[in-house]
This record gives structure tokens, sequence and C-alpha cells, in this order.
């Protein structure tokens, strides 16, 4: 890694910390919000899905301005507007009596920051370093900075809940305006020479990349979408059985949700460590954590044992980080810097989309039995397996030069 670009890469990391933070933390908090507001779990869900739900539309739109106009014009203004939807949200429940709708225009807020914030630090690392080897180095970093915000969510959601409910809310607006500080003084982007193409160009770009790379791309937006599905169901489904139907509670039931996610984080940062600039280790790792995946939820079908479940979980957070980054690096990598920002986001997107319908789908699983929705979750992980096999093929000469 390049030692200059050390506070760069720092303070870049810093974005997916605090965006993930801005809806993780929720998660433990979501039982106590439906009974504080008086709302019902599919309403609860619909904190969650909002913000990612906004974020889903507007994200391609803010990778494309962010290959016009430069990535920290628009990640900077982002992460203000994202801060300005904690605050709402967090006014609401302090002040009015009937909160559940205001909520919901905070969450709004937050979903369109992070649609500007988060999924435009991907390009912006394939264009501060140079080598492929600091590029997979560097997104195994901001990998491992998501995952890492996913292990402290839980934790410190359910500590700050403890204080008050409302609180993670008032927490985010100071957490985004440190990111905002980090992203002003410490980040310096490589000027270019290039002129942004017009929009009538680039969308003739763009349908070529889709029409030569088409095939691998969409697999890896599909798998992005079920890893994301996969890990926000199963936090949803402890945050709800731990409280309901083993008493665990507060900061214990965070430290509980945060093990499948410690997971993940450490599995992150050592595949992006590992795999290089290798394309064909890529596939096959991702194609590792998929099956990994598939055979924890298979387990839990057969078992409501809440160690089996956490030891599942704990394993399934291992497949998942295993394949994070092997994508991220496919994507980066794959495509020319022009187009980038706008193919990274539309991958960030159909993410968003995995988490959007988790909630809602849980909820509305956890109403049928057991078995049935473990069952999902290894149908939906065992499909994101194929996809790799099927539709990943580095072999071919297909990727971006």
């Amino acid at each position: 890694m390049e030692e200059k670009k050390t506070w760069d890469l720092i303070s870049i990391a810093s974005i997916p910390l605090v965006m993930t933070l801005g809806n993780s933390m929720l998660i433990p908090v979501l039982p106590t919000m439906e009974k504080e507001m008086n709302v019902s779990a599919f309403q609860v869900s619909m904190i969650i899905t909002v913000y990612s739900v906004v974020a889903i539309i507007l994200i391609p739109i803010a990778g494309f301005l962010s290959d016009q106009y430069g990535r920290k014009r628009i990640i900077i203004p982002s992460l203000v507007i994202a801060a300005l939807g904690g605050a709402v949200s967090g006014w609401a429940a302090w002040q009015l009596p009937d909160p559940y709708a205001v909520i919901l225009i905070g969450r709004f807020l937050q979903g369109v920051g992070a649609a500007g914030a988060a999924p435009i630090v991907m390009p912006l690392i394939g264009d501060i370093f140079k080598k492929e080897q600091d590029v997979s180095n560097g997104l195994g970093v901001i990998e491992t900075s998501n995952t890492f915000g996913k292990v402290l969510s839980p934790i410190l959601g359910a500590a700050l809940a403890t204080v008050i409910w409302y609180l993670p809310f008032l927490a985010f607006p100071v957490f985004c305006l440190v990111s905002v500080a980090l992203m002003t003084f410490l980040v310096k982007t490589p000027k270019t020479k290039e002129k942004p193409p017009l929009f009538k160009d680039f969308l003739t770009s763009v349908k070529k990349i889709f029409h030569n790379e088409g095939p691998w791309l969409y697999a890896i937006f599909a798998i992005g979408c079920i890893c994301m599905f996969v890990i926000f169901g199963v936090l949803f489904y402890l945050s709800t059985i731990l409280e309901q139907e083993h008493a665990i509670k507060g900061v214990k039931k965070g430290i509980v949700l945060a093990i499948p996610l410690a997971a993940l984080c450490l599995s992150s940062y050592v595949t992006g460590k590992l795999i290089g600039k290798e394309k064909s280790v890529m596939k096959w790792t991702t194609f590792a954590g998929l099956i990994l995946l598939t055979l924890c939820n298979v387990w839990v079908v057969f078992s409501k044992d809440i160690y089996v479940l956490l030891s599942a979980m704990f394993a399934s957070g291992i497949g998942i980080g295993v394949a994070l980054p092997s994508m991220d690096a496919l994507v980066t990598e794959g495509i020319a810097k022009s187009e980038r920002g706008t193919i990274s986001s539309i991958y960030s997107s159909m993410r968003f989309v995995g988490i959007a319908l988790a909630p809602p789908v849980i909820a509305i699983l956890m109403k049928g039995s057991h078995p049935v929705l473990f069952a999902v979750l290894a149908g939906v992980s065992l499909i994101g397996a194929v996809l790799t096999i099927i539709l990943i093929r580095p072999d071919k000469k297909t990727y971006a030069e």
C-alpha cells in the first residue's frame, strides 16, 4: 500500500463505517421501537426498508454524478444530508407524541445521503490507487470498515438505547460530521485531464458495457443482493427471538448479534489481503463463501437450538466475509475508470435491495415455521453459488482492460 495514501484510506473508510452505523445500530432497537411507538413488526421493519429503498433508487444517479463532477463533490454534501435525516428522526422521537411518520421522513433523508456517500467509496479507491494489488487491499479495508461497522452497530445501538431508545438517531449526525471533516481535510483525489462524457455518450458507453460484460455483472449484482438479504434477515430474526424467546436484551443482546458480524469482519479483512489481482481466485473464493453460507442455513433448518443457531451464523458470517471483497474487486477492477462510479453504484444499489427486502420478508416468514424460513435463506444462498459457477468466467476475455 502506498504510504502517502494511508490517511486518505482511513478517511474514506470512515464513510462505510458511519453509513453502516446509521442503519445497523437500529437492528437491536427495533423491538423496543415497536413497543414505544405501538406499531407492528412489519411497520417497524419499514424504518430499515425506507432507508434502503431510497438508496436503491438514487445510488445509480449519484454514481453518474460522481463520474461527472468528482467523488468528493458528491460525497460531502451527501454526508450532510444523512446527518440532517438522523437529526429529524431523533427530534421526532424526542418531541412528538406519535413520531412514526416523521421518523420515516428522517430515514428517507438518511437514505438520500447514504446513496451519495457509501457507494462512491469503491470507485474512489480505484481512482486513488494505481496498482491492482493496492486497489484490492484498499477495497479489503473498505469492506472491513463496513463489516466492522456491522459488528460495532448492535453493541453501540443497544448501549445508546439503554439510555433512551431514540439516542441512536441523535448520535448519527455526530458520526457524519466527523466523516465530513476527515474527507474535507485529509483526502486528496487525483486530478484528471479527461473531460466527463456527455450524457448521451455516457449512456451509449454503459449499454456497451452491459452488452459485453452483462452476464458476470448481473451475477455479481445478484450475489451482492443475496449476501445482504441473508445477513440482514438473520440479524432481524435474531434480534426478535433473542428478546422474545430467550429474554436476552440490551447490551447483552447487542454482543450476541455482533458474533456473526465479527466473523464477517475478520474474514473480509483477511480475504481482501489474500485475493490479490487474480480474477479466477476471486471467483472461487466467492463460490466457497456462498457454499459455506448455504450449508450453514441448511444446518439451522433442522435445529432451533440457540447454540446451533449462533454457531451456524458465525460460520455464515465467514462465508459472506469471504465473498464480498472478491465481488468488490471484480466490479472495481473489471470496469474502465470513466464508468466505474456508475457500475459500482448499481452494484451497491443491488446490495441495498437485499437490505430493503430482508426485514419485511423475514417478518412475514417468521409467522410461519422456522424450517421454512431457513430453507428460503439456504435456497437463495445456493442460487448465488450457482450464478458464480455459471456466469463469472474470468478465463473469458470480457473484462475491461
